[in-house]
């Protein structure tokens, strides 16, 4: 795994946290989740191409 998509990850972990935490203390709980769900689908959509080139490599080197 590429050591910039761990940092990329953490980054985008870290905002998440701090933005879930500001709404949440200003009453903005709907959005908080909001927030955390947008995040949580950007980190899976980074990992689900990193399967699919993991994916695409293995076919490669079985011939399949």
């Amino acid at each position: 795994m590429n050591i910039d998509l761990i940092f990329k990850i953490a980054a985008i972990g870290i905002i998440v946290a701090v933005l879930n935490q500001l709404l949440i203390r200003s009453g903005r709980e709907e959005q908080a989740m909001m927030t955390t769900l947008a995040g949580l689908i950007v980190v899976l959509m980074m990992i689900i191409e990193q399967i699919d080139t993991l994916f695409s490599s293995i076919k490669n080197i079985f011939g399949l």
